[in-house]
């Protein structure tokens, strides 16, 4: 589902190539993480998610887990990549607003 979102490892891997490295003099060098880093393990948290729904899913039909526990995770897993389409597309109308200011 993370691939319907128009946001794969790819644009994660050249948005890392492309965000400066540089630490700020405020946060200490060992403690600071690049956007493109948290970005990427932001998604891959999405997805570990959603696999773990699959997984309880597949439990489920084999009578090793409650519906309780599937629904709970498939419904956790729904909710971070609702979260995750509604950041992309905030951050899609910021952009086009910056593209749109007359300079």
């Amino acid at each position: 589902m993370i691939q319907n979102l128009g946001i794969g490892a790819q644009a994660v891997q050249q948005l890392a190539m492309k965000t400066p490295t540089a630490p700020s003099s405020s946060v200490p060098t060992g403690s600071s993480q690049s956007f493109s880093s948290y970005l990427e393990d932001a998604l891959n948290q999405v997805a570990g998610q959603e696999q773990q729904a699959k997984e309880m899913n597949n439990k489920f039909v084999l009578g090793e887990v409650n519906v309780d526990e599937a629904l709970i995770s498939s419904q956790q897993a729904l909710l971070s990549l609702q979260l995750t389409t509604q950041v992309r597309n905030k951050v899609i109308e910021a952009y086009q607003e910056i593209m749109r200011t007359q300079i």
